[in-house]
């Protein structure tokens, strides 16, 4: 298989945009992440700060909340996001070799065979002492911010999906960055990458 895109799925805090960022450097290839959030928001009009919390978490931590929460009269803002997103990072994947993070580019990508699915995870521990180094203190508990972004990206994967998030049959590889540390998640995949 020769593989033209990566999609990285990640839990919060486990370091995965910053493999995905490493990775882009490393191979040469457009991350795109952020980027994403920007041309939506132009293409929608909708604020970037509303598109950072909607295309990739629920409002709540219960896909079937959320299922609910869409009106029949052509589905919520949520859901057009939803297809505007799917449509970019289609229309990206066509452009050549790059990297998508999060935003169920694994579950949008799946039927092409260039498509290298990677899930990154990581301890709890290793987590929090990440989200606490690079975001900062919160009111929130460390552990209870993590468990929260998790379960609503789980919840936003399921609702779009139909499929469970983080479940290691929908990956190609799960890397443990927590064991094997940034460089060496970053070095296994550009080789997988390179084959």
């Amino acid at each position: 298989m020769s593989n033209k895109i990566i999609t990285i799925s990640r839990e919060f805090g486990s370091g995965g945009r910053t493999v995905a960022k490493e990775l882009s450097k490393k191979l040469g290839i457009p991350c795109f992440d952020q980027e994403i959030i920007e041309q939506l928001s132009e293409k929608s009009g909708l604020a970037k700060e509303f598109i950072k919390e909607r295309g990739e978490y629920t409002t709540g931590g219960n896909w079937f909340t959320n299922a609910l929460s869409s009106n029949n009269y052509g589905g919520s803002i949520q859901d057009k996001l939803w297809l505007l997103q799917r449509n970019l990072i289609l229309e990206l994947a066509e452009k050549g070799p790059c990297i998508f993070v999060g935003r169920c580019a694994d579950y949008i990508l799946k039927d092409r065979d260039d498509c290298l699915k990677v899930f990154i995870h990581a301890d709890m521990e290793k987590r929090i002492e990440r989200i606490v180094t690079h975001y900062g203190e919160s009111s929130v508990a460390p552990e209870k911010r993590l468990r929260d972004k998790d379960k609503r990206r789980k919840a936003y994967y399921q609702l779009y999906t139909d499929s469970e998030w983080g479940v290691a049959q929908h990956y190609d590889i799960s890397l443990n960055s927590g064991k094997l540390g940034i460089e060496k998640c970053v070095e296994i995949i550009a080789d997988l990458y390179n084959e």
